[in-house]
């Protein structure tokens, strides 16, 4: 468990719970789940001290709940916020054997590393509680931001301190809804290499068990988008119920909670969209390829069917001349086989430009 202070000029990390609230800014208590279970109490009677009000046992239950979907829900003091997370596992990043080219095994161990675990916020007027799960990087890297020692992907300088817990809870969702960009570099690709090897001619593409799982993972992903979509807009309508501030500069932080709002939403949003053009794109490549796999087919049996209809007049002539009659022409002449044989290759050689012609005998790459 990690405490922080915040106030407009300040951000430090405090070594226990304080007794009191301090006198400006709030504080932010980051917790990993297994330890917030564990100084549960110890938690609850600090929030009585400084709020007046506990989180209830059913909100407690919901924070400890490791399969909770993304929802919102509110009292009178607190809200809270339950939003499950879109992130690429531990080691994603090795999965391919170089840029472009991945494996079926790799598609498979990309689509298990998907990681959808739901962070808590107990948002209260000058307390922020979040509850992680064990790897979860982002209470420490709003930490080390806020502390002004930002990783060196980060080169915007320090960040604008939160003004309220609800302003640090939104810049959390919103960066969890932005570490989607990770995951969507690798679904695209891991889903691009799958479409090649169906969509490929010599390809035997036997991989369908990986195909039917990213279609699942697909859908996991739009429901769990669903609800994130659903708990932003309540939380959305929560916010315009709130009363009216008289002084201005509560005002303005007021709508620009709402500005950050409907960021999130706005975010939310598209990552569902990318979703979905996923789906519709996993969707189009089973198509296109069943569609190939038939015009494959179709042209194998044309082939088949040209060749009979060359051989037929063959075998009629050969037939013919091999019944036991001693009347038949040419039986008995010593030029009748090359006559009877280059008759027949005149026939195949006319059939077999005819077909051509009519560019029956044309593969569909020629074309």
């Amino acid at each position: 468990m990690r405490i922080f202070h915040v106030a407009p000029d300040l951000f430090v990390e405090l070594d226990a719970l304080p007794a009191e609230l301090p006198a400006q800014g709030f504080l932010w208590i980051g917790s990993a789940r297994r330890v917030f279970e564990v100084r549960c109490n110890e938690l609850q009677a600090a929030l009585q001290r400084w709020t007046g009000g506990q989180i209830v046992d059913l909100h407690v239950s919901d924070l400890l709940n490791n399969q909770l979907p993304s929802h919102f829900d509110y009292t009178s003091w607190y809200d809270l916020m339950v939003f499950r997370r879109l992130a690429a596992g531990l080691g994603t990043k090795d999965l391919f054997v170089d840029e472009s080219h991945g494996t079926a095994t790799s598609a498979r161990q990309a689509l298990e590393a998907i990681d959808t675990s739901p962070v808590g916020f107990a948002v209260f007027d000058r307390v922020l509680i979040t509850v992680h799960p064990a790897d979860c990087a982002v209470r420490d890297f709003f930490a080390q931001r806020l502390l002004g020692q930002q990783p060196a992907i980060d080169t915007r300088g320090p960040a604008r301190l939160p003004t309220s817990p609800a302003d640090l809870m939104l810049r959390m969702v919103n960066h969890m809804v932005d570490s989607y960009l990770d995951l969507r570099r690798l679904l695209t690709r891991q889903l691009a290499y799958l479409q090649k090897q169906l969509l490929d001619p010599k390809s035997h593409f036997k991989d369908w068990q990986v195909l039917l799982e990213s279609r699942n993972a697909l859908h996991l992903l739009e429901d769990t988008c669903e609800d994130q979509r659903s708990a932003v807009q309540e939380w959305i309508d929560a916010l315009d119920e709130w009363p009216d501030e008289n002084d201005a500069d509560k005002r303005r932080e007021r709508e620009l909670l709402r500005v950050r709002s409907r960021d999130v939403q706005e975010h939310v949003e598209r990552v569902l969209a990318h979703v979905g053009r996923l789906e519709q794109s996993a969707e189009t490549a089973v198509q296109m390829h069943f569609s190939a796999l038939g015009h494959r087919t179709n042209d194998i049996m044309r082939t088949l069917t040209v060749l009979t209809a060359v051989f037929l007049p063959l075998n009629l002539i050969t037939g013919f001349f091999g019944m036991n009659f001693d009347g038949l022409p040419l039986i008995h002449s010593h030029t009748g086989v090359w006559i009877a044989g280059g008759m027949m290759c005149v026939i195949a050689g006319a059939l077999g430009t005819f077909f051509w012609r009519r560019r029956y005998l044309e593969t569909s790459r020629q074309r």
